[in-house]
């Protein structure tokens, strides 16, 4: 039985329309550090704490490669006294917001994708947070874009949930399950940023965005790109973690601390991870007879300009060039999940019929996800 071929036909990005400057970031950082100073300069005197240390934009530039991120609410991380976002809380009867990013980047996917609410079987939501359990976003997704028939559900594999989520989709429209489905990253990146940590609170920015896949007998769009092939990796580790979840009220004690929200080892992931993803995307290419020289483009997942560049030269054997591994991160930060489609919608139109690149993500777990491409 002929394998059916499947395309990704369109792709969306919303962004929000405030962002933050390492040097606005800093400035908002370093207040809350004398504050917290002044306030416990007897218990920092006597030992009993340790006084936080300042921060600066020169070092979270050259730690990450990121110059400014996008959130949805400015003002609240920017307060010293609050240092997280302030988004209130919807009535039922209104759209989420989750939902409503979501809505934004599908509809845009569409009309890249030259399709409607009606062509669409099902809305898999893949992020690293959901804004709730239940009922599913996808579910209120699917309401809200006007969809009158088919399916979804939400999946979390951390930053590797698009990855995860193209495998998923492919592997139901081979299966004749579906005919057109939309993977959907809404991440709110920094609803689980501690903004009061001077290692973490400039990695995460907030942005949505959406993928159209189809069985490529029935697309139509001018950019479509064959999928190759998908391959997952996980393996577990504690060196990203994020322990929130239903049962912290079980537990009073537990409630508001500090491994609630996002935490890493960041150089044990450097080192555990790179290797481990540039393996993956070569041993990805050999089982379908493609040479890493063979590749045009890298879009890989932008948590980090430094491990980006090593996943490069492993893979490629020497440099990278930023064509061949296009870096959107100084600009948008870490997305989670959603970084390697972004680089992916803003550099892939540029290449011509047949030429080939690897959309790869990795993270939280650690979980890595290759999807190998083919420009039709």
């Amino acid at each position: 039985m002929t394998k059916q071929q499947v395309v990704i036909s369109g792709t969306g990005l919303w962004t929000p329309t405030e962002s933050i400057t390492n040097e606005e970031l800093v400035a908002s950082f370093n207040r809350y550090v004398e504050q917290f100073n002044e306030a416990n300069a007897e218990a920092i005197a006597a030992g009993e704490l340790d006084a936080l240390q300042p921060s600066s934009a020169e070092f979270i530039e050259k730690a990450s490669g990121i110059k400014q991120r996008y959130v949805l609410n400015k003002s609240g991380v920017l307060d010293p006294q609050r240092l997280a976002p302030s988004i209130p809380e919807r009535s039922d009867d209104e759209i989420s917001v989750q939902a409503e990013i979501a809505v934004k980047a599908i509809q845009q996917a569409l009309e890249n994708a030259g399709r409607t609410p009606e062509d669409v079987d099902a809305i898999l939501v893949a992020c690293s947070n959901m804004q709730r359990p239940y009922p599913a976003m996808a579910v209120e997704i699917q309401h809200y874009l006007g969809m009158t028939r088919g399916w979804g559900y939400d999946m979390n594999v951390a930053c590797s949930s698009a990855t995860f989520g193209l495998q998923a989709a492919v592997d139901s429209l081979r299966s004749g399950s579906s005919q057109c489905i939309v993977v959907v990253n809404p991440e709110i990146c920094s609803g689980h940023l501690a903004w009061e940590d001077r290692d973490c609170h400039f990695i995460f920015g907030d942005v949505a965005t959406a993928m159209v896949l189809e069985l490529e007998d029935n697309a139509s769009s001018d950019n479509q790109w064959r999928v190759l092939g998908t391959k997952l990796a996980t393996q577990f580790s504690n060196n990203i973690r994020n322990n929130f979840g239903f049962l912290n009220r079980a537990d009073e004690s537990g409630i508001g601390a500090r491994d609630k929200l996002f935490r890493q080892e960041g150089r044990k992931v450097f080192r555990e991870v790179c290797p481990m993803v540039a393996k993956q995307i070569s041993t990805h290419l050999g089982e379908l007879d493609i040479e890493a020289k063979d590749l045009s483009r890298m879009w890989l997942h932008q948590a980090n300009l430094a491990m980006n560049q090593f996943i490069a030269r492993r893979v490629l054997g020497r440099e990278a060039t930023t064509e061949e591994a296009p870096v959107i991160l100084d600009e948008y930060a870490n997305t989670s999940s959603a970084g390697s489609v972004i680089a992916f919608h803003k550099h892939n139109q540029d290449l011509n019929k047949g030429d080939r690149g690897v959309i790869c993500s990795f993270g939280a777990g650690y979980s890595i996800g290759s999807v190998i491409v083919e420009k039709v």
